[in-house]
């Protein structure tokens, strides 16, 4: 069924991303003397470049570390907030029902650029012109082409002609896409990084050269950009129509990374870090929690029990997150009752032999389950019996709605990046970068880049807990791991992917700890996914029992979910997942792994 591979092993260091050049610049960082904080900005920003596609400089990212010298764990949220003007109202006025998945409207803070910098000043050790260095090096003389960039800059090459020609300057040079493995250069972006180093070059020490920088960013001549293209210019959306933006200079100006604990909980020998539930991330524990009421460690793996049971507990524990997670700065989340042994118990006893066709949040004391579904043409969503209430709300109104007219107008989704980097301190670091992708807003002009639109994310019902409001996180998709075992740091690990993220991830953790595989047989191995529930993305349809098998599945296994009355789909042999991971054992030998799916995954140990 899958082929068994050995880790990438070393003692000095390790890295792994889902591009060949950010573990590359990560080891190139950690052979230099730098620490793992320092190598994972690195090859963040290079990644910028490298997959403009899956992130950019205006994009976000979280990312959880152990600092090896306290023994302690931290998250960095780079998630940025809406603007503080943006409103349900506003949308309403505007005839909207749901925040575009383009242009200027679904714009937030830009994210990413603080949060590594906020890593390197509070826990790196080089220079923040160093760890730009090898990103403007890349930007200004070229990157080699992926296929994959390829393919998305010719998918919105007439919304860029027509509709976003700051965006066809900088990626339709000479009016064409460029070519796979041709270098592709963006000195616009060269040159933002230069001017931000140049502005920071007279403060006094390295903690205050990064302030200096971060301050030119948010309160100087990017911000400024900004404020003058996205208040000032209409540009095209996927709403057919053009808009200028809320966001401006006082809202990046207002907003800084945070510093937060993780959330925690204990499983098979492990303990898992994830971030709030400003983040997707709890719904990891969550699945954790309900599969040990259920024994799936006893399990074959690659049986089709194994991926029912996997299956339906990621159906309870996504509704949970449907009705109850948001930022919680604005909503009161019920965190510890939603990972409680009581609350999972009762739970559990929904997962039967049968595949479940009803969204079920749970009902806990004091709070009311909200979940907006819309249905995806010729698909349903029902509530359960005594479950409560679900709003089906209608699809918007867009002519042709299937993915290549809505490609024309730009929602062709953007993907994401990660990375897992461990230095020979046992430093961890564990980052997902998404958001600024090149295809879901324009170029602002002087900047060379685009910015996040994870205002989409934001729901437009009235007291939901990810209801949009002004200077709120929206709920992301975006959501690292990282493992310890016995009080020590273990694991880090996580893939692309959306609502995959934390089920793909989930697969992996489960063959590595109950089945004793090693990150690159888990990863490997055959996975699923199931699109149940409603998306977090642009126009958020869901799929009820719909779930996909990777090819390498056999026809038994496929027969027998049918049976149980899953709408099972088949993809190709190589098509589930794109994770990456680094361990590090209690002898100090470290090991990592990537994912062959894509063919950019890339692991390295010296």
């Amino acid at each position: 069924m899958f082929t068994t591979r050995p880790e990438i092993a070393g003692t000095f260091g390790v890295a792994a991303s889902t591009h060949w050049i950010g573990s590359q610049v990560a080891m190139a960082v950690l052979e230099r003397g730098g620490n793992a904080f320092d190598a994972a900005a690195a090859a963040g920003f290079v990644l910028q470049v490298a997959e403009p596609h899956l992130n950019g400089p205006g994009g976000d990212v979280p990312i959880i570390l152990h600092d090896a010298r306290t023994s302690r764990q931290h998250v960095i949220c780079g998630q940025g907030i809406s603007p503080r003007r943006a409103t349900i109202g506003h949308f309403q006025s505007l005839g909207l029902d749901l925040v575009p998945a383009t242009g200027h409207l679904p714009l937030v803070v830009p994210g990413s650029f603080d949060a590594w910098c906020v890593l390197v000043r509070d826990w790196g050790t080089w220079e923040l012109s160093d760890v730009l260095s090898f990103a403007i090096g890349y930007a200004r003389n070229g990157v080699h082409v992926v296929p994959n960039l390829t393919a998305a800059i010719e998918s919105v090459r007439e919304l860029f002609l027509e509709h976003w020609a700051m965006s066809a300057e900088v990626f339709l040079p000479g009016g064409e896409v460029p070519g796979v493995a041709s270098l592709f250069a963006r000195p616009a972006l060269a040159d933002t990084w230069e001017r931000l180093l140049r502005e920071s070059n007279s403060a006094a020490n390295r903690e205050a050269r990064i302030d200096a920088a971060r301050r030119a960013w948010s309160q100087g001549f990017v911000a400024d950009a900004i404020d003058r293209f996205v208040t000032k210019t209409p540009v095209m959306d996927v709403s057919g129509t053009t808009h200028v933006g809320l966001l401006d200079g006082q809202d990046c100006a207002e907003w800084a990374a945070t510093i937060e604990d993780p959330l925690r909980y204990d499983y098979a020998g492990a303990t898992v870090l994830k971030c709030g539930p400003w983040s997707q991330g709890p719904v990891f524990l969550q699945q954790l929690a309900l599969l040990a009421e259920l024994d799936v460690g006893s399990v074959d793996p690659m049986s089709s029990e194994f991926t029912h049971l996997v299956t339906e507990c990621a159906k309870l524990a996504y509704a949970d997150r449907e009705a109850y997670y948001g930022d919680p700065r604005f909503a009161n989340v019920p965190m510890e009752t939603l990972l409680s042994r009581s609350y999972n118990a009762q739970r559990a006893q929904r997962v039967g032999d049968k595949a479940s066709m009803e969204l079920r949040p749970g009902t806990i004391e004091g709070f009311v389950a909200r979940i907006d579904v819309r249905e995806a043409p010729g698909e349903g969503a029902t509530a359960g019996a005594g479950e409560p209430t679900l709003a089906k709300l209608p699809l918007p109104s867009l002519a042709g709605a299937g993915e290549p007219t809505l490609a024309k107008l730009g929602v062709k989704r953007g993907d994401t990046c990660h990375i897992d980097v461990i230095d020979r301190w046992g430093n961890v670091v564990s980052a997902t970068p998404s958001g600024g992708w090149l295809q879901s807003s324009p170029v602002i002009p002087g900047l060379g880049f685009g910015l996040s639109t994870r205002g989409q994310m934001f729901s437009l019902t009235q007291g939901h807990p990810n209801a949009l409001a002004p200077r709120k996180r929206p709920r992301t998709t975006l959501t690292p791991s990282m493992a310890l075992k016995e009080g020590r740091a273990w694991m880090a690990f996580g893939t692309p992917g959306g609502e995959q993220q934390d089920q793909w991830s989930l697969t992996f953790f489960l063959r590595m700890v109950h089945h004793g595989l090693n990150i690159q047989e888990a990863i490997d191995m055959p996975s699923f996914h199931s699109e149940h529930w409603p998306s977090s993305f642009w126009p958020r349809t869901s799929s009820p029992g719909k779930l996909v098998l990777e090819g390498r599945y056999s026809d038994v296994v496929l027969n027998e979910l049918a049976a149980r009355g899953h709408l099972v789909e088949k993809g190709g042999d190589w098509s589930e997942g794109r994770l990456s991971a680094a361990r590090v054992e209690s002898g100090g030998r470290m090991f990592a792994g990537a994912n062959p799916r894509g063919m950019q995954g890339y692991a390295v140990g010296r």
